[in-house]
């Protein structure tokens, strides 16, 4: 086995296994994009707290709804919701969770049950962290400047809005999967889902305003797929 590091956001890096595929897996592969309308990004209002404006030599905007060039529709989750074996191994490496700048630094982060996200304060002053679960256990916690990082697990597979008490701009999602088969987009739109046996499958893509899109997909041995989603934009 060995590690592979995969930028989740600007300022995040995740790192997790890769697993060479046995003689025979296929993989998934495609794009995301919209069709519409979608609305703008618009400038976060930081004016309460003049140290994050001051962090900042251009105002950060939402992050809502991202696009790229071509359509592409950036932080969806592309991952298998039926039809491959929840049995491989969590990893035991923790996914990263920053909060840098008055922002945290991975708007979508995906994960696995029952593996760690480990939680860090770069900023000079406190944050709140309160990821809102309703499958799993609710909790929020303030994170001062300067304290270590802290880690937790969820046990259940849940979408789960992130939010800091103190800075009501910051949002973000944990998304926790039973599957090891998942995907972020980027600002290409793309994804891919490698080390799949052959079978039928369901591919899932999920995005935070626009809902879920299913694929009912069957893999032969070696076959690489496409499958492309595209979702309808509200303005």
């Amino acid at each position: 086995m060995r590690l592979v590091k995969v930028c989740m956001a600007a300022l995040s890096i995740l790192t997790v296994p890769v697993v060479a595929p046995a003689p025979g897996d296929g993989a998934i592969i495609g794009n995301v994009t919209y069709t519409g309308t979608p609305p703008k990004a618009e400038p976060i209002n930081m004016s309460k707290e003049p140290v994050c404006v001051k962090m900042h030599a251009k105002p950060l905007m939402t992050e809502r709804v991202v696009t790229g060039p071509g359509n592409t529709l950036r932080n969806v989750v592309v991952y298998i919701s039926a039809g491959a074996s929840d049995n491989s191994t969590v990893p035991t490496t923790a996914v990263s969770f920053d909060q840098q700048g008055c922002q945290y630094t991975t708007h979508v982060l995906a994960l696995r049950v029952g593996q760690e996200v480990r939680i860090s304060n770069s900023d000079p002053f406190s944050h709140n962290i309160h990821p809102l679960a309703r499958i799993n256990r609710e909790w929020n916690r303030i994170q001062p400047a300067g304290t270590p990082p802290f880690s937790y697990s969820y046990e259940k597979e849940e979408f789960i809005p992130v939010k800091c008490n103190i800075h009501s701009w910051m949002r973000a999602y944990f998304v926790v999967l039973k599957t090891a088969h998942f995907a972020v987009t980027g600002d290409d739109g793309r994804f891919t889902l490698p080390n799949l046996p052959a079978g039928k499958y369901t591919v899932t893509a999920w995005h935070e305003d626009y809902g879920t899109q299913n694929r009912e997909i069957t893999i032969v041995s070696n076959q690489t797929l496409t499958v492309n989603f595209m979702f309808r934009a509200k303005p």
